[in-house]
């Protein structure tokens, strides 16, 4: 049986610049990165600390080529924060793109985009 989410696959045009976004805007840390030598390269990051799930960047190009029934569009991914209002006003800092603070029945939410337009969601961890 299924017992926990291990890895979410993230589909990008450019690995090195997605690697970026994740570490530097999100202060996500590089768990692992793979080459196979015939072209198929993966990322895994995380954030630094307290999560058993992470995010393994590859390829969109590459994948297409391999799998081209594949949908790589972006997952919808729901992350959660104890510090919201912070991470809302550090992304803003740090020129990602960020929607506005909605209210919903189970929380407040935004949403932010990566470098590619690909967008997800924070929601306040209460």
């Amino acid at each position: 049986m299924l017992n926990k989410v291990g890895q979410i696959m993230v589909y990008v045009k450019d690995q090195d610049e997605a690697v970026n976004f994740w570490t530097e805007k999100l202060g996500f840390v590089v768990i692992s990165e793979e080459n196979n030598g015939e072209g198929m390269r993966w990322i895994e990051v995380a954030p630094k600390e307290g999560v058993e799930t992470s995010i393994v960047l590859h390829n969109k190009d590459v994948v297409a080529k391999m799998s081209p029934d594949l949908n790589l569009d972006p997952p919808s991914l729901m992350f959660f924060t104890d510090h919201f209002e912070q991470l809302h006003r550090e992304l803003l800092n740090k020129k990602v793109t960020v929607g506005e603070i909605v209210q919903m029945p189970t929380g407040r939410v935004f949403n932010f985009a990566d470098n590619e337009d690909q967008y997800f969601a924070v929601m306040e961890n209460k």
